[in-house]
């Protein structure tokens, strides 16, 4: 995931996975879940998954949502800086409560 800022707001794109190909057909993974059937065909390496955060100033950043490829489902979402190399992503419908958090860390590349 790379996160951009784009004018005020954040937003995060796939730059990487793990198996990039539809093992199916060799060629690139597309968001075939999409509820809108003319995305399906998109490429999952560079979709905008993470859109429209605004940065609060203390370490966190709200009033987005988080897309689900493997559902198609969008969620509201609340990203928590826990240190430099670590954020909270928490997803939800309605109430942050009755959500979900995933950690994620920086990749360290070596070179």
């Amino acid at each position: 995931m790379k996160i951009d800022q784009i004018e005020d707001k954040f937003y995060g794109r796939i730059v990487w996975l793990k198996e990039p190909n539809d093992p199916n057909t060799g060629k690139p993974k597309v968001d075939q879940n999409n509820p809108d059937e003319s995305m399906r065909n998109v490429p999952l390496r560079g979709y905008r998954m993470l859109k429209d955060f605004v940065y609060n100033g203390k370490g966190e950043w709200t009033e987005g949502t988080i897309y689900d490829p493997e559902s198609g489902n969008t969620y509201n979402c609340v990203i928590t800086m826990k240190d430099d190399n670590t954020l909270d992503i928490r997803g939800y419908v309605g109430v942050k409560t009755f959500g979900r958090t995933d950690t994620w860390k920086r990749l360290k590349i070596k070179g």
